[in-house]
């Protein structure tokens, strides 16, 4: 006797046996040939549109990724510039050779700006904030340089505000055309969020510098430098954690590099006198050893 199984194989909603797929109704040709869609239907022409307003949005993306690199890597050499400040005879002749450096960046970031003229900045922010973070960090550490203090978020947006005569040919793009005829400008505003977090990179930069002051056997810059964090750390703890994740992130970075910086005048103050001051640098990095150990034990 057959097994009541075995005469279902194509029974109804009620049977136990195998059921058909909906599409074994169709006819094969029917199933596999879409020739009877209409390519010049109003749905297909709107995905077409939408297929070529998002290629258009991830070229532009990448464009603007590309740009943030090469905004990073020429803010990272001008800070390296300034770097060689502190041995350098000749303080002047290097203030404006990063200067010179930064109206390179500077011409990125019109790129930038002529990207985003008819965007929300915010679409694109993931793509430029690493470079305009960079940015911020050798402006930021170019101003302390020259007057001791801390640039303003308004100081930097106002040096970032283009004019026609600030964009050359290679630098134009068909889609900032119509706006160039019209109002002759450009602008990119940073962010805050952009602001803070290169000022806290700006930290570790100083924190450097006044190593490198140490060995050259200079003492006033150490203790300019941990008056100026410590103004730094004040501020950034009133944001605590009310402001980004990135923020309060790097405030643990801000206060080793705080500490490493009281601990190099501790040094100056107590024992400067009777060690010499070419193995000043010497003893500042045996202490900044004995803290990074301390700190990686706890």
């Amino acid at each position: 006797m057959l097994s009541p199984l075995a005469d279902s194989g194509g029974g109804g909603p009620g049977s136990g046996g195998f059921r058909k797929r909906k599409h074994d109704n169709f006819p094969h040709n029917q199933r596999r040939e879409g020739k009877d869609v209409n390519s010049s239907s109003p749905v297909m022409l709107a995905f077409k549109s939408f297929q070529q307003e998002l290629d258009a949005r991830h070229d532009k993306y990448e464009r603007l990724v590309k740009l943030s690199r090469d905004i990073t890597v020429e803010s990272k050499r001008t800070i390296f510039l300034l770097h060689r400040i502190t041995s350098a005879p000749d303080m002047e002749e290097i203030l404006t050779e990063s200067e010179v450096k930064l109206d390179g960046v500077r011409q990125k970031i019109l790129q930038v700006a002529q990207e985003l003229s008819v965007e929300d900045m915010h679409q694109f922010h993931r793509a430029i904030t690493t470079g305009l973070q960079e940015y911020v960090e050798a402006v930021s550490f170019q101003h302390f340089i020259k007057t001791r203090s801390l640039i303003s978020m308004d100081e930097i947006n106002k040096q970032l505000i283009f004019s026609t005569e600030d964009n050359g040919k290679e630098n134009k793009t068909p889609s900032s055309d119509a706006q160039d005829k019209q109002c002759g400008t450009w602008r990119l505003k940073i962010t805050p969020v952009d602001y803070l977090l290169g000022v806290a990179d700006l930290t570790g930069e100083l924190m450097r510098m006044c190593i490198n002051s140490v060995g050259n056997g200079d003492i006033d810059t150490p203790f300019e430098v941990s008056q100026f964090l410590r103004q730094v750390y004040d501020g950034f703890s009133f944001i605590g954690n009310t402001g980004p994740y990135e923020v309060s992130k790097k405030l643990y970075t801000l206060k080793q590099s705080l500490a490493k910086v009281e601990n190099a005048c501790y040094a100056l103050k107590v024992r400067g006198s009777e060690i010499p001051k070419h193995m000043l640098a010497d003893v500042f990095s045996v202490k900044t050893e004995m803290i990074d150990q301390e700190e990686g034990i706890s």
